[in-house]
């Protein structure tokens, strides 16, 4: 967030802090006002769903014990439940909408043509259309009873699903690379089917007292009669009128304001009689120098993640086949789906951990008695956890845990797949760490200069244990529409609300601590973070819920407010500007930390790119309810996550490690350092120019046309174009691993390992505290 030479300012104004807690106070009273209206209006799960007769199809307990069964065999890291979930197989509960559809036609065909729906006349199939979309919107469950009742059509299309499903599981090829007969038990089947019938009525069967369903009509599937509503519409075009006001109100308090954005310090005498000395100035501590270990495991875990995510989109391009080698016997895309999205979080919050252990000690400018055993403990801890939750999810995926596959294997839900036992063990790390944090940068709490920095840093680093507390509030039995609320409470604010602010605290301290900037200049830029990022993203965290069992009035406020989210971001292009001339040494002298702030400036990029033009573009409800779990999906994940997160996690691990090497051992490192960020700026922007993007586009071109379960369907994935957009993926991947990852990689590795041989005598200048 830039602006031009700033001037003479005097202290902050006490504005900024009150600007901050109302956004705050108010963002989080509409979250959680959204969170309650879920519990309330939830779709309802019948206590009993009964055909013609009274005979009973299927029952509540059947429902979740199906949900179980999905969670347990990992089948939300193959497809999707109304469109959240993995794309390597179709989405459940479209497909078996789609199929219950066509039975219900082809039941009617018969009763009035006396002829298969498929064999009837252009004109025949409209009449046979519109009454299947207006009997499916109707709605037979009797909240006082708990009945739901079906027709002879609709128990009948449930008994054919169990031998479709059954089928579907049979073969890696026509699946997306699960194991051989994954699902074979036929209880378990039968409950899966149940699990899939109760998505597919709640998409499709009239809410109480509106025209759409449960799901606001979602998915698309007009033989259904799921249309799109009024509502995307009009939402959409509000949420227009909040990104032009906002982004105007901010650009004219930016052409005003013009002490704000990143400016480099001047040093006068009515502030300062002299400049205080900063961080670097000093030698690092054996403290710091052990959280080097940090960055070796996230970028070796990192490598791993992207050769996994190598394997992951060749199951997309040969399901059945890997090179000739059946892939699936042993690792199954599941699996390697699972690893994928777990690693991510790992090797990120690795680095994190890592990076701000070693800027607590720049703030602190201290080394606690026992601070350095300490931090050996934490890593032991984290790589125990990574080490033992992705065996667990491979033994949870594989059936070998028994009942306690939910413990210590592979809980199922996206993104939080890890075992419950791995979870409470992660969040205790958490903690710890955060204790670590606290005494670290206890002398800075009693400075004045530093105190607004430090509370800034304490509050960032507890948002991510705080945070992830909601994985805790739900298990497999736990609605699926209070499960996906909770998720993304911590995916959402986690990565586009918390892990924002760590960003912007992190190199507002490093940079105050390098002497680049002033103390205010920093402060300043925080407090404008805090406003704008969660002034739209505690309530935009609902347009993950436009179509997962809420209501239109979560559609209308989250709308609105997730397009504010991109205010900010198109004030980050700016950064990159300011980042340059705040580095620039003395007579235009090499700045030492060049490589960091390239990363950081790459940041700033993929930020405006992935959150903010992607982001947008599928976060309107007009768009996202025709591309919901296409390509453009991943697109905006691969941009965002990789682009912003990713990216920074290396910057730290960059900066740590010119930090704590020398000048000399640095010459032989700085090679790979620059390989390594071309590799991954280029090869990132190749999967998405060459393969995400386009292919995304295509995908929502075919819902238009067909409907969202052919798109998600092999009819559509298994066609010549998608899989050769597919296989022009590889390229990029190529490049983002073996020229990206590899190299950074090595370069962290190489220098952890020349410090490890050194840390006998390696020096330490700094004083030493005793706290």
């Amino acid at each position: 967030m830039a602006a031009t030479q700033a001037p003479a300012s005097g202290p902050l104004s006490v504005w900024w802090k009150i600007a901050a807690i109302v956004t705050m106070v108010f963002g989080f009273t509409i979250l959680i006002g959204l969170t309650v209206e879920a519990y309330r209006k939830a779709p309802p799960i019948p206590a009993r769903a009964v055909g013609p007769g009274g005979a009973v199809i299927f029952t509540s307990d059947d429902v979740v014990a199906g949900q179980q069964v999905f969670l347990k065999y990992g089948l939300m890291a193959n497809g999707t439940i109304w469109g959240h979930g993995a794309y390597l197989g179709p989405d459940f509960s479209a497909q078996y909408l789609h199929n219950w559809a066509l039975d219900v036609a082809d039941r009617a065909a018969q009763a009035r043509f006396r002829q298969p729906y498929d064999e009837l006349t252009p004109e025949e199939r409209g009449e046979i259309d519109g009454s299947v979309g207006r009997t499916m919107k109707e709605n037979h469950y009797d909240s006082s009873t708990g009945v739901l009742s079906l027709s002879s059509a609709d128990a009948d299309s449930f008994k054919r699903q169990i031998m479709y499903w059954t089928d579907y599981f049979v073969t890696p090829a026509n699946n997306g690379g699960l194991a051989v007969k994954l699902v074979a038990d036929p209880r378990e089947l039968r409950e899966l089917t149940a699990f899939f019938a109760w998505t597919a009525w709640a998409s499709t069967a009239a809410r109480p007292g509106a025209s759409h369903s449960y799901t606001n009509n979602f998915p698309y599937d007009p033989l259904a009669g799921n249309v799109l509503t009024g509502g995307p519409v009009i939402y959409s075009v509000l949420s227009l009128v909040f990104l032009l006001g906002g982004t105007a109100i901010v650009l004219l308090a930016f052409g005003k304001f013009a002490q704000l954005g990143w400016h480099s310090p001047q040093w006068r005498p009515a502030q300062a009689a002299v400049p205080p000395t900063p961080a670097a100035a000093f030698e690092t501590t054996q403290t710091q120098r052990a959280s080097l270990k940090f960055m070796a495991v996230a970028a070796l875990l990192f490598l791993v993640q992207a050769l996994i995510g190598g394997g992951v989109a060749h199951y997309r391009a040969e399901p059945g086949d890997f090179f000739g080698l059946d892939l699936s016997t042993f690792l199954p895309s599941n699996l390697l789906r699972t690893w994928h999205l777990q690693l991510a979080i790992l090797w990120i919050a690795t680095a994190y951990v890592g990076g701000a252990l070693f800027v607590a000690g720049m703030l602190g400018r201290s080394e606690p008695a026992g601070q350095r055993p300490a931090i050996h403990l934490l890593f032991g801890a984290i790589v125990f956890v990574a080490v033992g939750s992705l065996l667990g999810e491979w033994a949870g995926i594989l059936q070998w845990l028994g009942k306690a596959w939910f413990w210590f294997g592979n809980q199922g839900w996206e993104y939080l797949e890890i075992g419950r036992a791995w979870q409470i063990l992660l969040a205790i790390g958490l903690v710890f760490w955060f204790g670590l944090l606290w005494r670290n940068v206890a002398p800075a709490r009693r400075d004045p200069e530093r105190r607004g920095l430090v509370v800034f840093f304490l509050i960032a680093a507890a948002a991510i244990p705080v945070f992830y507390l909601p994985a805790l509030l739900y298990d497999g039995t736990t609605h699926f529409t209070i499960v996906d609320t909770w998720r993304f409470w911590i995916i959402h604010l986690w990565v586009e609300g918390f892990f924002e602010l760590f960003v912007t605290v992190i190199v507002g301290i490093v940079f105050y601590e390098l002497g680049l900037v002033e103390r205010d200049t920093a402060l300043r830029v925080i407090y404008l973070d805090v406003i704008l990022i969660f002034g739209g993203g505690l309530i935009g965290t609902g347009h993950h819920w436009y179509f997962n069992g809420q209501t239109e009035l979560n559609m209308a406020l989250s709308a609105a407010f997730s397009a504010l989210e991109v205010v900010p971001l198109t004030l980050i292009t700016l950064d990159a500007w300011d980042f340059v001339t705040v580095t620039k040494g003395e007579g235009n002298a090499p700045f030492r930390h060049k490589w960091t702030f390239y990363f950081l400036m790459a940041v700033g990029f993929w930020n405006f790119t992935g959150a903010g033009i992607f982001g947008f573009l599928i976060n309107m409800p007009i768009v996202s309810y025709f591309e919901m779990g296409t390509n453009l999906t991943p697109n905006h994940g691969h941009a965002a996550m990789m682009g912003v997160f990713g990216m920074l996690g290396v910057a730290l691990m960059v900066f740590v490690l010119r930090q704590t090497t020398s000048d000399a051992a640095w010459l032989r490192l700085e090679r790979y350092v620059r390989c390594g960020f071309w590799g991954l700026n280029i090869g990132l922007a190749m999967m998405v120019i060459f393969s995400l993007f386009p292919s995304g586009i295509l995908q929502m071109h075919d819902v238009i046309q067909n409907g969202y379960w052919h798109a998600r369907s092999l009819a559509y994935t298994a066609g010549t174009l998608p899989r050769l957009l597919e296989w022009l993926r590889m390229p990029g991947d190529l490049i983002f691993i073996f020229l990206g990852a590899l190299p950074i990689a090595i370069a962290v590795c190489r220098g952890y390992l020349g410090l490890w041989t050194k840390r006998e005598t390696a020096a330490v200048s700094r004083p030493v505290s005793a706290e």
